[in-house]
């Protein structure tokens, strides 16, 4: 598990690390300026470390569900090869799929000027800025994959209620207790990070506003990377001694 949070974390550093530095130097220089380049490579990293990371909590929910459900089994069947193997799968998807992305989005004509009115550049804005039907090109690979991402998360819930069943069973009331602290606060996140992406992605145009669309990326670029460290860290107990002390001195 903590090999796993290892690259959470590095995923979630650089997913931060692509959309807000650029957006607070805009800010302080008051400017909306990005180069075509730095546009290119904004997109691809933002879809390569938001594809890998949602490939690396599928991981996480299976290493879950076999630690509880199959717990005499995890040697076997989760040692340190198929770990790194399955690290390694979700790095790799998520760089496939940013390749292929890219490529398809920045192919298509811009014929609606240079404008992206959004603090990053994503394939939705970018779409806008496209001939009326050349965008379908690149609707049709996110329909699909718009797909994928939700039976993915079908499969980590149906994971997470096999779980939740056999703490169910558990005779610890402490061990019941930690499990849904750790398991509801990753879920909600999960769902939140899930359900936003879709709506970015495929809510229809009739429904898209400037504001509407800022308050959607945020929400799926920001927030579960900011509050994937905090659910975390917070199972920790040294840490909550350590806030405990902090909070008490004032």
């Amino acid at each position: 598990m903590y090999f796993f949070l290892l690259n959470l974390a590095l995923l979630d550093l650089g997913c931060i690390s692509t959309t807000v530095p650029k957006s607070m130097a805009n800010s302080m220089w008051d400017t909306r300026v990005i180069s075509y380049t730095g546009c290119v490579l904004q997109l691809f990293f933002l879809i390569f470390l938001v594809d890998a990371e949602f490939c690396l909590l599928i991981v996480m929910a299976y290493d879950r569900y076999i630690a509880i459900c199959r717990p005499l089994h995890y040697e076997t069947i989760l040692g340190s090869r198929a770990c790194a193997h399955m690290a390694a799968a979700a790095w790799a998807s998520g760089f496939l799929n940013a390749l292929l992305h890219t490529a398809n989005t920045f192919s298509l004509p811009l014929c609606q000027g240079n404008a992206v009115h959004q603090f990053f550049c994503e394939i939705p804005q970018i779409l806008k800025l496209s001939c009326s039907t050349a965008y379908l090109r690149e609707v049709w690979l996110l329909v699909p994959s718009a797909c994928v991402v939700f039976g993915c998360f079908v499969f980590i819930v149906v994971s997470y209620v096999q779980i939740f069943r056999a703490v169910l069973r558990m005779p610890s009331e402490q061990g019941c207790h930690k499990a849904f602290a750790t398991c509801l606060p990753h879920l909600a996140v999960l769902a939140l990070f899930v359900s936003t992406c879709m709506f970015a992605y495929l809510k229809p145009p009739s429904i898209s506003s400037p504001s509407l669309d800022l308050v959607v990326s945020v929400l799926y670029s920001v927030v579960p990377p900011a509050v994937n460290p905090l659910i975390y860290s917070l199972r920790n107990q040294e840490l909550k001694d350590a806030l405990r002390k902090l909070f008490g001195h004032f």
